[in-house]
């Protein structure tokens, strides 16, 4: 490992799983992150061999169920173990990281309001599920609505004027859904089921709304293209589609009752996983400056010899541990406390995205020319750290709602 490991209380299980996590990120994901990178058209990289290697062999070695809990056949990993794990898969590639990442939503929010159904259809097919053709996907942003929809016990979001746009009334037993998801659906083109966020009660504004785990295979549900984006082109992302599709109604995990507080939780969660995995893709950018900085000669010298490279350096350093540690303290606490604090998965996500793209944007610039070249790692991961400024919600719109929570 290229870290000082600063808790000395892990475990020799726990130094196992970050070591596993990291051989996987370096052999499997840093290369198929820099192919696929490669690729013109997006609608190319959901066809991808590469793409579909790279997920089924996450799926063999059980990272995508680094959430899901042991009793359904999941990792079971604490807190700190999934720290551990969502860096290294950063590391290696922090799109393909959140692609296998969002791919276990519907499985585990399903898995915290499980039911008989649910259990048979959702949670135990996926953590079973070893070639990567269960795939989840999180159906929240749509073309009107962004990180308003993450913003729970705010004055917007109970504004009864700001309705949702995917929409679900009960017919019977049934749910009838009808609107749209917009292009931002993470894992949306590739997904088998998608965890979708939804308007109950549009008299409620944002805050009637639901949580539904809808096949996409249903009749009534269309995609459009995968997003051409100009970072993170290994995270599959497009529109979703619905004209009156039919779920049991027992797919409905979340009614409107309870829906801010699982938004709460939602933010909370994915926000701290955030932290983790733009932990890792900003310490990848330092590593390739570091061992650039090494090589490079300019003036006679190393680039590492001349001072203000140093301090550069030093400066990612501090950056990056720091990162660490707020990361793994909001996740370690967010993850064990019901309900969480939000205040704290927001600050990680925000300080550590903006780490990522700070360490990123120097790493590139100490590269000079050749860091605007595709033939260097640099090049991808600051393109995507600069997108992790936007997804998850916007950070400057994160920390209003955070400062909300205050």
């Amino acid at each position: 490992m290229s870290y000082l490991e600063l808790n000395i209380d892990l475990t020799d299980e726990q130094n196992a799983i970050k070591i596993q996590a990291h051989k996987f990120a370096a052999e499997i994901l840093r290369p198929a992150g820099l192919e696929l990178d490669k690729i013109s058209d997006p609608e190319d990289v959901i066809k991808s061999t590469v793409y579909w290697s790279a997920m089924k062999k996450a799926y063999e070695l059980g990272y995508h169920n680094t959430l899901m809990p042991d009793s359904y056949g999941g990792l079971g990993l604490d807190p700190l173990d999934i720290h551990l794990v969502f860096e290294e898969l950063g590391w290696g590639s922090a799109d393909l990281a959140l692609s296998i990442g969002v791919a276990c939503f519907p499985a585990f929010f399903a898995s915290m309001l499980p039911n008989d159904i649910l259990e048979q259809n959702i949670i135990y097919p996926y953590c079973q599920n070893t070639d990567a053709t269960f795939v989840g996907c999180w159906a929240i942003t749509e073309p009107n609505h962004g990180t308003d929809q993450l913003c729970p016990k705010t004055e917007v979001f109970h504004d009864p004027s700001i309705k949702g746009q995917l929409r679900a009334r009960l017919d019977g037993d049934q749910w009838v859904i009808n609107g749209q998801k917009s292009a931002w659906v993470s894992n949306g083109p590739v997904a088998t089921h998608a965890l979708a966020y939804l308007s109950l009660d549009p008299a409620m504004g944002l805050a009637g709304g639901g949580i539904c785990i809808i096949p996409l295979n249903a009749s009534g549900v269309s995609k459009g293209r995968a997003l051409n984006k100009m970072g993170q082109r290994a995270l599959p992302q497009g529109e979703i589609y619905f004209d009156d599709v039919r779920v049991p109604h027992d797919y409905m995990l979340v009614d409107q009752e309870s829906y801010e507080t699982m938004v709460d939780l939602t933010l909370a969660t994915a926000n701290a996983a955030m932290g983790a995995v733009f932990t890792g893709a900003a310490r990848a950018a330092y590593e390739e400056a570091l061992k650039y900085s090494k090589e490079r000669i300019q003036g006679g010298k190393a680039l590492f010899e001349h001072q203000i490279i140093k301090h550069k350096l030093f400066n990612m350093f501090m950056k990056i541990e720091a990162a660490r540690a707020l990361s793994r303290a909001a996740m370690i606490y967010n993850y064990n406390n019901t309900p969480p604090s939000i205040q704290y998965s927001i600050a990680s996500k925000v300080f550590c995205t903006n780490t990522a793209f700070e360490v990123s944007n120097e790493a590139l610039q100490m590269f000079g020319g050749y860091g605007l070249s595709k033939e260097y790692t640099i090049e991808k991961i600051f393109r995507d750290t600069r997108a992790a400024l936007i997804e998850d919600g916007v950070n400057d719109s994160l920390m209003l709602i955070g400062a909300h929570s205050l």
